[in-house]
């Protein structure tokens, strides 16, 4: 039996919605896997979607857990395995804020990137989302997810939140789910109970304060932010929200909720603002909480950014352009743009961005293409992934087992043309391989490898 600290208890006990007995022993049963497909990658799967998220027009609820590792779907991006609690973001967002707009969002604490794929979803193809990570190696996680997804219009940067707090009034849409004390992952995560304690609740507290003290000057007038946890501490959720109308001036926004969902709409004490709690005795999911909040202001979202007199990103011109006819689907739809070796593709938002702010640390700029070696396109990872990528690009097909293989680094040959080719399966991109005649290579980056 799974043993939550009294100490714990105690200390939600007064929270809204909260019924100990119900909670506690939700917490004795095994935690529901959902997962979220890429509208981008639409493609048949091998379970059954026949159970939905309520809230999330993407979301499936699975009877088990599958061995997602060694699904070559999920490798490819066809979907990405998130908590269904956390997909509440996507009606969240979408009841407030219209997504058919040019749009530059912020996705503050990103890392592995599941929120962030969702907002890309979400976002039309002339918008950006920024996604943030300040711990290297998760940002490296951001990175992976981000290019796996396949669209060209994100940004991964891997700052301290600090970083932004001299860029102002620039987002239209701010996303921060921010660290906290995780009691909303018990069940899931059995070993953070040990890691639990009213110290770490007040610590987490004040690391959410500097966080949004840190980027909400960035958030334009009339902007939405939305912040969330999966911790069912006050402290962290409906306080941070009093305190952010406080200090800022925000305005709560509520949501329409269906009552047969399970969610629980709370009232925080100071400011009676809107919070939205997920209790794993009422709804199918794990421990989270959300509030939207507004910037006072009408927004403003043409984005028209000064030229900087020294651009590190400027469009390449249209007779470079011809380098990548056979590599881009419908290329003059697209900008790319050239950083250092590398061609990226991207769009004019995204450009504009990165040009503007060039104190901040980019990790990964839209759609890497590849680089030229005399006049020869040599494919980057990311154009394996993309949903953009053109469709004449010579492929190789191949079957469940070659593509574990070939996602082990252990593929030694497979029937193929000469040259580079794109190994599918499904139709969706896996990596590079090289036909050399007698012998192939394998441009699979490390960090995409499978290990188990």
């Amino acid at each position: 039996m799974l043993q939550l600290p009294t100490e714990f208890i105690n200390s939600i006990s007064c929270c809204q919605g909260f019924d100990e007995e119900a909670f506690i022993n939700a917490h004795q049963s095994n935690s529901p896997t959902s997962i979220r497909v890429n509208p981008f990658k639409q493609t048949q799967l091998d379970f059954t979607l026949d159970k939905a998220v309520p809230w999330s027009q993407y979301g499936f609820y699975l009877d088990e857990r599958p061995n997602f590792t060694h699904d070559l779907l999920f490798q490819a991006g066809c979907y990405y395995v998130q908590e269904a609690g956390s997909m509440f973001i996507e009606h969240a967002l979408s009841s407030c804020v219209d997504f058919n707009e040019t749009l530059l969002a912020f996705d503050v604490c990103a890392s592995p990137g599941g929120k962030s794929t969702l907002l890309a979803s979400l976002l039309s193809s002339s918008s950006a989302l920024i996604a943030n990570e300040v711990v290297k190696q998760r940002a490296e996680v951001l990175s992976q997810n981000i290019t796996k997804w396949g669209t060209c219009n994100v940004v991964v940067t891997n700052n301290d939140p600090g970083s932004y707090s001299e860029i102002n009034d620039v987002f239209d849409v701010i996303l921060v789910d921010a660290p906290c004390s995780g009691s909303g992952l018990f069940r899931k995560q059995h070993d953070a109970i040990d890691e639990w304690s009213l110290n770490n609740v007040n610590l987490c507290s004040q690391r959410q304060k500097r966080i949004l003290s840190d980027i909400i000057g960035s958030l334009k007038q009339g902007g939405t932010l939305l912040y969330s946890t999966c911790s069912y501490s006050a402290a962290e959720n409906e306080e941070i929200v009093d305190w952010l109308i406080s200090e800022f001036d925000l305005i709560s926004v509520q949501i329409p909720i269906d009552e047969n969902w399970g969610v629980v709409e709370t009232s925080s004490d100071r400011h009676r603002a809107f919070g939205y709690r997920f209790y794993p005795d009422k709804t199918q999911s794990e421990g989270f909480f959300c509030s939207v909040l507004k910037k006072p202001g009408a927004l403003d979202n043409h984005h028209q950014v000064r030229k900087s007199k020294y651009e590190n990103f400027s469009v390449i011109k249209p007779k470079e352009k011809e380098w990548f006819v056979n590599w881009i689907h419908e290329v003059e739809q697209h900008l790319i743009t050239k950083f250092k070796e590398d061609y990226l593709l991207t769009n004019q938002l995204v450009i504009d961005f990165i040009n503007k702010y060039p104190q901040l640390y980019y990790k990964k700029v839209g759609t890497t293409i590849g680089s030229l070696i005399k006049n020869e396109v040599i494919p980057h990872h990311d154009l394996a992934m993309s949903v953009h990528r053109s469709k004449s690009i010579q492929t190789v097909v191949c079957n469940r087992e070659q593509g574990l293989y070939f996602l082990k680094k252990n593929l030694s040959s497979i029937e193929g043309n000469k040259g580079w080719n794109l190994l599918t399966f499904n139709g969706f991109g896996l990596g590079w391989i090289k036909h050399l005649g007698n012998r192939l290579n394998n441009y699979l980056p490390n960090e995409f490898r499978i290990l188990k």
